[in-house]
């Protein structure tokens, strides 16, 4: 693929990642985001994507917030009320990755952070990346994933001692809003297909339920070619040809599974950007990869999924000529392979490569 045809064609798709037209309000002078740095090489990260955004001159100040699960009235979980302040009034939010304790007796902070913000839709943009070899070389697709309820609305109880019951929740109004997202961000992205991702033929009533609220919608987008798909074809045909799938939207299990199967496809969770749409204007935009205990304080991380969630929220925000400059500098560095960290197929480390995006940063001015 030409260069400039790949880039161009990222600048759509990486970027371009969220609903449209933005909120004309952040385009004008400095503008306070909610950073919460997360665990493991969640702070190095974030530092990295700091610099960068210092290189480039983005009008962008910073409020840093830390996110522990705390049990306010009643006995309910939730976040620190001053990130919440935080949030509630930059209502942009840039995350590093969370760990997430198993069996520790307080739910996950990325689900705690979805319901507080009723963020409803994740929106994971996989794209071939120029320069990065992979065994798939075209794949340009989307994932849209109900991000509030399905099988992770937190409902369990035990029927008898060894029986747990594990409820599904589907609801009309979550399937239609997460439907309508779908064929907006087809339509404001250039996007020709939506394809709505189900088990309908196992699960009748709650996919059933999701899957006509997504045919309900795509009569009132007649430009908009609209397919279904049982979820394992969609797994099957993924990893056969990839290039036939446009905009997915599905519920939230399968979006959690299906977005990681194509963040593969382009080489892993830490090139993938991702971003969270909620109501109210609020957004959170995150690294979806794991916290890497084993190499943190170690500058070894790679910091490309956040740079990039951090591009997509400058999109969101109508910094557009800023947008493009990281953009550029970030994979022009990729493409050179001369500054990689270790994943990328290098041996720098993790301030060598934001030094050198910075480098090409200034380059561009």
């Amino acid at each position: 693929m030409a260069g400039n045809v790949w880039r161009s064609m990222l600048s759509q798709v990486v970027l371009g990642a969220v609903r449209r037209p933005a909120l004309p309000s952040f385009a004008r002078g400095m503008q306070t985001v909610t950073l919460i740095p997360g665990d493991g090489i969640g702070p190095e990260i974030s530092t990295a994507v700091i610099k960068i955004f210092e290189a480039a001159k983005a009008p962008i100040s910073w409020e840093e917030r830390n996110v522990t699960a705390i049990k306010g009235p009643g006995g309910r979980w939730m976040i620190p009320p001053d990130a919440k302040e935080s949030m509630d009034k930059s209502k942009i939010g840039l995350k590093g990755p969370l760990k997430t304790p198993i069996a520790a007796g307080h739910p996950s902070m990325n689900l705690l952070l979805r319901k507080t913000f009723d963020l409803y839709a994740n929106v994971r943009p996989c794209v071939s990346i120029e320069g990065y070899k992979t065994p798939y070389a075209d794949v340009d697709l989307v994932t849209i994933r109900e991000n509030t309820e399905g099988e992770y609305s937190g409902i369990e109880h035990m029927i008898v001692d060894g029986v747990v019951q594990s409820i599904k929740l589907i609801t009309e109004n979550a399937s239609r809003r997460i439907a309508e997202y779908a064929f907006e961000y087809a339509r404001n992205n250039q996007r020709n297909s939506v394809t709505a991702v189900h088990k309908a033929n196992i699960m009748r009533m709650s996919d059933g339920l999701f899957l006509r609220k997504c045919r309900e919608v795509a009569e009132n987008y007649k430009d908009i070619k609209f397919t279904e798909m049982y979820l394992d074809t969609v797994c099957l045909n993924m990893v056969q040809d990839p290039t036939q799938f446009d905009v997915l939207v599905m519920p939230n299990l399968y979006g959690d599974i299906l977005s990681d199967l194509c963040a593969g496809l382009i080489g892993g969770l830490g090139v993938t950007p991702s971003g969270n749409i909620g109501t109210n204007g609020v957004a959170i935009f995150e690294s979806v990869h794991g916290t890497a205990p084993d190499i943190a304080g170690m500058d070894l991380a790679n910091p490309t999924a956040l740079l990039l969630s951090a591009v997509m929220m400058l999109r969101h925000m109508g910094m557009h000529d800023y947008a493009n400059k990281i953009q550029t500098a970030c994979f022009d560095t990729i493409r050179d392979k001369k500054v990689l960290t270790k994943d990328l197929g290098g041996n720098s480390k993790c301030s060598e490569f934001t030094a050198e995006i910075c480098r090409r940063i200034q380059d561009l001015d």
